[in-house]
């Protein structure tokens, strides 16, 4: 099952990451999970929100460039080795992961790994098909 993602494209200066973030906090969207990547010159967030359409149109009224991207979460034990197991299963299939990041299930005790492959709609099917839970967008709304 896949999820949105928003990718947003920020000059990396000092300040913008805070302004975007208080922009977000202060309209209601709370951010679950989140990644940055840095460039020399521009960074880009990736992030997991309750309401990807909310966001956009917020983000949209405000002129901040940005992508929506279809990408998996996964439930996975959090203990050593966790995130090793589903990594394995994807790349005996020969699987590539473009990028992941983690977070923290607060209320059941896990990890999720958020990630992009190069082919989703097989890695959906290696993962359950080995066993592991995949996250809706409903599991991003009651966390």
């Amino acid at each position: 099952m896949k999820i949105t993602q928003l990718s947003v494209f920020l000059e990396n200066r000092a300040g913008t990451l805070a302004e975007l973030t208080t922009f977000l906090g202060d309209s209601g969207i709370n951010i679950r999970a989140l990644s940055i990547a840095e460039s020399r010159d521009f960074g880009v967030l990736r992030m997991i929100v309750p309401d990807p359409a909310a966001a956009a149109d917020l983000l949209r009224s405000r002129g901040y460039r940005f992508q929506e991207v279809e990408v998996l979460a996964v439930k996975v034990a959090d203990r050593p080795g966790g995130l090793a197991l589903a990594l394995a299963a994807l790349a005996a299939e020969g699987l590539n992961v473009d990028y992941l990041y983690t977070f923290l299930d607060k209320l059941k005790n896990s990890a999720v790994i958020i990630f992009r492959a190069d082919n989703p709609d097989f890695a959906e099917s290696v993962l359950t098909g080995q066993g592991f839970e995949l996250l809706g967008p409903e599991d991003f709304r009651r966390v």
